[in-house]
């Protein structure tokens, strides 16, 4: 329990609840006060507080709009950047992307490296190799051009290279990893995001996939935020339709989650601010992030799918996946992530479409997605209100609909999307039947970083009901 002091508080005062809350502590569970803790003279007064009542939020500096990626030149100036190595994928090298930031770079006298060979979904092992490859060619900063696997991949050999005696596997979330805090500052990294998507650029977490437990999880750490975003729809007009879907369903699921997650003054209070997660839960300021990167998604996401040389969708998605991040970065996720990592990290034969990979992938977007129709039928009960305004954010008509009968509308608004951009019809899409199911349970619940998001108590049994329900829709 959690205690505050007010100041020269009244004997009378301290019997009432009501009088103790106050109008700013309506709702936030305050206890009452015992007149034997009031002090003479109006002596600091303890109030304590069954549940967590503060909220922490940030994000980085961004520049958005068409033409910001020439801009490159200009932050990492301010940021004191005279080296940098570009982190992009081969894909965005070879048609020219990569190639053009990195000139602009040069341009305004930034020494530039050009790390080409990111991994799509990136690994333990894949960022290991890379930062004992470039070990010898130390740099001020670093640029990520490229989806969230980029991103993720620049954030890990910024971290690598910064502290090269720690094992990648001790900042592993636990139980997978040791769950170890960075242990001092990193060098600046400017994100430029490709996709419409992970809201990597504004997030101070990466994911990884464990090449030898198969399975995918996260290092969480306010040192990995990027320094700054610079996010321009221009380049995401080269995303194919698959890809394209794949990173709105990412979108989709980091607004929702956060936005359904248990929220920050349902929780226990923290001991110290050092033992508050990143991740606090649905709360007033991610909850606007949330709402209009719903609302954009309601009104884009569809058009970007279909027709890619739409413009003004692709600054629409940008603006969603970039607010969504500022939401979920804050706020955290839930079960359609939990169950995603398993997801990917067990797959053996699934390609995607519109994917250049020479290995077994489920996209990120891909795997979130395929979990979201149950999970949000599961967690409807705790807030039917929230549930139902997301699906009308998306779109829905909410006409006739009551909280009692409401709990399919959220889940069928998914399924339409998912219709009309070619998505994932369960998991069973990507090989797995129901024999698969308790490895994925098994997966899934290691992610605890995660579940504690949930606004529910889950555990096996809830998510084996989950997995079950989403093999086909």
């Amino acid at each position: 329990m959690s205690t505050a002091f007010v100041k020269g508080a009244s004997a009378a005062n301290t019997d009432n609840t009501d009088d103790a809350a106050g109008a700013d502590g309506a709702g936030q569970g305050v206890a009452a006060r015992p007149a034997a803790d009031t002090a003479a003279g109006g002596a600091a007064v303890p109030v304590s507080y069954p549940h967590e009542t503060i909220v922490t939020w940030q994000a980085p500096p961004l520049r958005m709009g068409l033409g910001a990626t020439k801009e490159i030149g200009y932050e990492l100036a301010a940021l004191g950047v005279g080296s940098a190595l570009l982190v992009t994928d081969p894909n965005l090298a070879a048609i020219g992307l990569a190639g053009r930031v990195g000139a602009l770079m040069e341009q305004a006298g930034v020494e530039t490296t050009v790390f080409a060979e990111a991994y799509v979904e990136p690994t333990d092992r894949s960022c290991e190799e890379a930062a004992r490859e470039l070990a010898g060619r130390p740099v001020d900063g670093y640029v990520a051009v490229g989806g969230g696997s980029s991103i993720d991949t620049a954030k890990v050999l910024n971290l690598l290279h910064s502290y090269p005696d720690v094992p990648l596997r001790d900042y592993l979330n636990k139980p997978v990893g040791a769950g170890r805090k960075i242990p001092g500052a990193l060098k600046p990294l400017v994100a430029v995001p490709t996709t419409a998507g992970s809201g990597s650029e504004c997030t101070a977490m990466v994911a990884l996939g464990i090449t030898d437990l198969r399975i995918k999880t996260g290092i969480s750490d306010l040192r990995l935020r990027p320094s700054a975003a610079i996010i321009d729809p221009l380049n995401t007009l080269t995303l194919p339709p698959a890809v394209t879907a794949a990173s709105g369903y990412d979108v989709l699921t980091h607004a929702c989650e956060s936005y359904t997650a248990r929220p920050y003054d349902r929780r226990p209070p923290y001991p110290s601010p050092a033992g508050r997660p990143i991740y606090v839960g649905a709360n007033p300021i991610s909850d606007i992030w949330a709402e209009k990167a719903l609302e954009l998604l309601g009104r884009y996401f569809r058009r970007a799918v279909l027709n890619p040389t739409d413009l003004e969708a692709r600054v629409g998605m940008s603006q969603a996946a970039a607010y969504a991040g500022m939401g979920f970065g804050n706020a955290g996720t839930h079960i359609p992530h939990a169950c995603a990592y398993p997801i990917a990290g067990m797959v053996t034969d699934y390609r995607p479409h519109d994917y250049a990979v020479d290995h077994p992938l489920v996209p990120h977007g891909e795997s979130v997605i395929a979990t979201a129709p149950a999970a949000f039928e599961f967690t409807y009960p705790t807030s039917p209100e929230r549930h139902l305004r997301a699906a009308e954010l998306l779109g829905a008509n909410l006409a006739g609909v009551g909280a009692r009968g409401g709990a399919d509308v959220l889940p069928q608004t998914i399924l339409d999307l998912l219709a009309d951009t070619g998505g994932p019809r369960g998991v069973g899409g990507f090989g797995y039947d129901a024999s698969d199911i308790p490895r994925l349970v098994d997966g899934a619940i290691q992610q605890q970083r995660l579940l504690v998001g949930c606004p529910r108590d889950v555990g096996a049994e809830e998510l084996t009901r989950i997995f079950h329900a989403s093999l086909e829709y």
